[in-house]
């Protein structure tokens, strides 16, 4: 009887490998659709250096087309698990297409951001494990947070 399981683990184990060597030819699509550079957040608001340091270390990579993906998303499913956060945080916000959002929508937007990154939502957790340099200290916190409520006032 031990036999026989140590066999049915053995065939289970070369199942599990088998169908991870083969899911590594289902890739993700990485490809940018075209927009307007010019709509671009950073091209419309002019942030100062520091700002839009954080803002492509903290913000770009999910919330732009400026995604800029690591080695592991290479590798499938993280890379599925990784198309799923920038889908969904594309589809949040985008700022890539900013200058296509309604003066409404945009400072909305704008809020959103202030609530998110000062309740310490955004960046997420798992972005800034894998991604040191997203993580907001307070200060970097408090500085886009500032140039936020800056562009709601203006």
């Amino acid at each position: 009887m031990g036999n026989k399981k140590k066999r049915i683990w053995r065939w289970v184990a070369l199942a599990v490998v088998v169908l991870f060597i083969v899911l590594q030819f289902f890739k993700i699509d990485t490809s940018v659709p075209k927009f307007d550079a010019d709509k671009d957040f950073i091209a419309m608001t002019a942030p100062s250096d520091a700002v839009v340091t954080l803002l492509k270390n903290a913000c770009y990579d999910c919330h732009s087309y400026a995604t800029e993906y690591p080695w592991y998303a290479e590798v499938t499913p993280i890379s599925w698990w990784l198309q799923h956060h920038v889908e969904e945080g594309r589809e949040h916000l985008n700022f890539s297409l900013w200058g296509t959002y309604s003066i409404e929508k945009s400072m909305h937007k704008l809020e959103e951001c202030t609530e998110e990154v000062e309740g310490g939502e955004m960046p997420l957790k798992s972005y800034t494990f894998a991604h040191g340099d997203a993580k907001l200290s307070a200060k970097e916190k408090a500085t886009l947070v500032a140039f936020f409520d800056r562009l709601r006032k203006e």
